[in-house]
């Protein structure tokens, strides 16, 4: 994800305070009062003619009360002097190259400025150093005193009638998000972004649309994407991602260059989420810009090739994948682009595999792996994809062999890499389940949660490995085990994610069968009824997991005797399974012999042993093995 450039915002802040506009400090008069704002926001000009500067002479003041500059010192009166010594502190900041030059000046100059100018000073020396990305804390002080300075003259208010303060308060509130985000304080940046936020909406309603709103807007829905992509609410910073797309659609041109890059951004976001679907259209609109301006040969049309290969994959339409990603080789072979054409091909392998074309995928990875250093990451990833086609084909053997050697590799760069080597850690985990070795696969997610505890936005991928690991241990027979795994994974994902999202419902079936298995049906059934309302909310209650999320609830009442309920459950199960026709038929047959059990049991009957829970690990070992991200 891309960050707001501070460069813009602190030329966008040059912008609003040139000489045409409204002067930050007054040359003509020593600050008794605070300098008078005038400037209105209904001509901003993307491309303004004036000069930059911060400083300016009060068009209404009386020049007749200004020093001459040919003049000695020694006779100037005692107000003139004050006044060209203060023309010059304001010459030195506004000439200063660096931050550190900036603040110099600064030191001498903050006594005599009054308490805008003071605020807006501060807020020119944080986007400066946010541009030079070094001292985040200094950003954040200087931000912060601004704020201060700002929200004390708007009286806390930001829907007063001091408008030309408003924008200079959303652009700090902007840059304190910023830094928040890049000191891992993403709650605070939340705050900060959102209230940026509500300010440029009222000025957009209130001044009209301006170039100067528009772009502060467009850096604080970028930020706003990016903290909430940190926190792993990745569907909420799709809405963000979407304005900002927006934005660049009413301020570029529609073939312009940069607003293909935007309309891939917001594929790529949508793949992130793994909603092909939607990223489909915005590829295609990203590729045919690029066409039209750059050429059907260029690198920015192989990349969005490269990306059209990944949706048609996520699609399942492979031979279509597979077609895109061989028209991307080729120019990326004709560019010399070694390591794009690696990952390429190493893509076009997985999409032989998903076709089904085993022995094409391992010759291609054979030969790609000769391109590789012996230490590399890109070699990790070709043993993950050949160990992948080999457990197809049943050499489990090979397979992991495979896994091993990419092991090796990747335990060298733990310290370097530690979100890609977790990632891979969790992908070779998925391998061994599959080939029943639970205990390795285990061990591996424990890796790879202890690297990602390191990584403060890495926290939503810290839940689901917690989640994969109580799912296996619960699958393996270690229930009691499993429960603290599954209960960590609830709350971080609930944090990240939100309540209701269907990740959390996979989550809690899983604990409900860890219940009920310690023979705990009350506690069963509180979770279980937990992961039906997640499921309808989330999924619709029409849905496979909503149904078998009702049969989880008669299970967990049967248990405790509470027929009833159970048989009132199972019946909407029953009704549930009817509405998905001939597919389930095999579902439905048994949740009707469920039932029947369920009335004989009501009536008096032999309390046999129930079935196990729809999502118990012996029944349903694929679907609830789901990740969130």
């Amino acid at each position: 994800m891309k960050r707001a450039s501070s460069r813009l915002l602190h030329f966008q802040f040059q912008k609003l305070f040139s000489k045409s506009s409204i002067p930050l400090f007054s040359t003509t008069q020593f600050p008794s009062h605070p300098t008078i704002y005038t400037h209105t926001h209904t001509h901003l000009n993307p491309h303004p003619k004036t000069q930059s500067s911060l400083f300016s002479t009060n068009p209404t003041q009386n020049h007749t009360t200004l020093s001459d500059p040919q003049k000695p010192t020694s006779q100037l009166s005692s107000r003139q002097r004050k006044i060209k010594e203060r023309s010059q502190l304001v010459d030195e900041f506004e000439a200063a190259k660096t931050s550190d030059e900036m603040i110099k000046a600064f030191d001498q100059l903050e006594p005599i400025l009054d308490e805008n100018e003071l605020g807006l000073a501060c807020l020119k020396i944080g986007l400066k150093l946010d541009q030079e990305g070094e001292y985040p804390d200094k950003v954040f002080d200087f931000a912060n005193k601004c704020l201060k300075i700002l929200d004390n003259n708007n009286n806390n208010d930001d829907n007063n009638n001091n408008g030309d303060l408003l924008l200079p308060l959303a652009m700090n509130l902007q840059l304190l998000g910023s830094v928040c985000y890049s000191l891992n304080r993403f709650s605070e940046s939340l705050g900060y972004l959102n209230r940026a936020n509500r300010i440029l909406a009222k000025l957009d309603e209130t001044v009209g649309d301006g170039f100067e709103i528009k772009h502060v807007l467009h850096a604080v829905h970028l930020n706003l994407a990016n903290t909430k992509n940190a926190m792993g609410r990745r569907e909420d910073a799709i809405g963000n991602l979407k304005k900002c797309l927006e934005i660049k659609e009413m301020t570029l041109e529609d073939d312009s260059r940069e607003l293909g890059n935007a309309y891939r951004d917001m594929a790529e976001a949508y793949v992130a989420i793994l909603d092909f679907k939607q990223a489909l259209p915005y590829c295609t609109k990203a590729m045919e810009i690029h066409k039209v301006q750059l050429g059907s040969n260029s690198v920015e049309v192989a990349h969005d090739r490269r990306l059209l290969g990944v949706i048609y994959t996520g699609l399942e339409e492979h031979v279509k994948a597979l077609e895109q990603n061989q028209l991307s080789q080729k120019v990326l072979k004709n560019w010399g682009l070694s390591s794009d054409l690696l990952r390429a091909e190493i893509d076009a392998a997985n999409m032989q595999i998903a076709l089904g074309k085993f022995d094409e995928a391992i010759n291609t990875l054979k030969s790609v792996v000769l391109q590789t250093d012996k230490e590399s990451e890109d070699r990790a990833m070709i043993f993950i994809s050949m160990a992948k086609a080999l457990s197809h084909q049943e050499k489990f053997t090979e397979a992991k062999r495979c896994l091993q050697m990419s092991c090796g590799i990747l335990e060298k760069k733990e310290r370097s890499s530690p979100l890609e080597v977790s990632e891979a850690y969790m992908e070779i985990s998925m391998q061994y389940e599959q080939m029943n070795e639970f205990e390795t696969a285990i061990s591996l997610l424990k890796k790879a949660q202890n690297m990602l505890e390191k990584i403060p936005n890495e926290q939503h991928s810290v839940g689901s490995a917690s989640a994969r690991i109580g799912w296996l241990l619960l699958l393996t027979g270690k229930v009691q085990e499993s429960i603290p795994y599954l209960e960590d994974a609830i709350e971080r994902l609930k944090e990240n994610f939100g309540s209701k999202h269907f990740g959390v419902g996979y989550v809690y079936n899983n604990l409900g069968a860890a219940y009920l298995e310690l023979d705990r049906p009350q506690s069963a059934a509180q979770v279980f009824a937990l992961a039906k309302d997640i499921m309808d909310t989330s999924l619709g209650p029409n849905h496979v997991d909503s149904i078998e999320a009702c049969q989880n609830l008669s299970k967990a009442y049967s248990a405790m005797g509470s027929y009833a309920l159970a048989i009132n459950f199972q019946e909407k199960a029953i009704d549930g399974w009817r509405g998905h026709g001939p597919s389930v038929k095999d579902e439905l047959k048994e949740a009707i012999r469920v039932l029947d059990e369920l009335k004989v049991k009501a009536c008096g009957g032999p309390h046999d042993n129930m079935a196990l829970p729809a999502n118990h690990p012996r029944r349903r070992s694929s679907r609830s093995n789901v990740s969130v991200e």
